[in-house]
């Protein structure tokens, strides 16, 4: 019961750390690479935990 809620937990929370990094370029200025690689992170540890669903 526990891997469903981490996998979609992490997609949904990487989804919104690259959202965020994108939508608020106009006021903190130019988008940051470590938003985007720590998304990506998130993004990644909730493709694998989908892998290990069953």
């Amino acid at each position: 019961m526990l891997v469903p809620i981490v996998m979609f937990a992490s997609l949904i929370i990487g989804t919104v750390i690259i959202l965020f990094n994108y939508l608020t370029e106009d006021v903190l200025g130019t988008p940051n690479n470590l938003y985007l690689f720590v998304g990506l992170g998130f993004v990644l540890i909730g493709i694998v935990t989908a892998t290990q669903y069953r």
